[in-house]
C-alpha cells in the first residue's frame, strides 16, 4: 500500500510519514499540489494536512479524490468548518492531529485496511 503524505511543514510531514510506515504502509512525502499530481498515479491513498500554507488543503482533497484515491485529512480539532469542507470535498475521514499523534499506526491501519481489525489501545 503506497500512501502519499501531503504536508508542507517538515516536522509534521516527518511525523505523518513515520506513522504511516509504522502502520505497515509505504509513505511518500509530497509538499505541493504539483508534486501530489505527479505522484498520484502510483498511490493507493493520500493523507492531506488541511492547515498548510503552501497549498489549498481542500483543493488537494478534491484533486486526490478526482484521481480515484482514498483520502484521509488531518487538521485542527477545533476547526469544524474546515473538517466539514474536507468531507464534502471527498475525504473519507478527517482526524485531528492529536488522534494521529497519540494512536497513529492503529488509526491509519484501520483506515487503510478496514477489513482487518486492529487492537484497541
Amino acid at each position: 500500500m503506497r500512501v502519499l503524505v501531503l504536508a508542507d511543514d517538515l516536522i509534521w510531514s516527518t511525523r505523518l510519514v513515520a506513522q504511516v510506515r509504522a502502520s505497515g504502509a509505504d509513505a511518500v512525502p509530497v509538499r505541493t499540489l504539483a508534486a501530489l499530481d505527479g505522484a498520484l498515479p502510483d498511490a493507493n491513498a493520500v493523507i492531506v494536512d488541511l492547515t498548510a500554507r503552501a497549498y489549498d488543503g481542500i483543493a488537494a482533497v478534491r484533486q486526490a479524490t478526482a484521481a480515484g484515491k482514498r483520502v484521509l485529512a488531518v487538521g485542527q480539532h477545533d476547526d469544524a468548518e474546515l473538517r466539514r469542507r474536507a468531507l464534502e470535498a471527498g475525504a473519507e475521514r478527517v482526524h485531528p492531529y492529536r488522534k494521529l499523534f497519540e494512536n497513529g499506526p492503529a488509526t491509519l491501519a484501520s483506515w487503510l485496511n478496514p477489513e482487518v481489525e486492529t487492537p484497541a489501545r
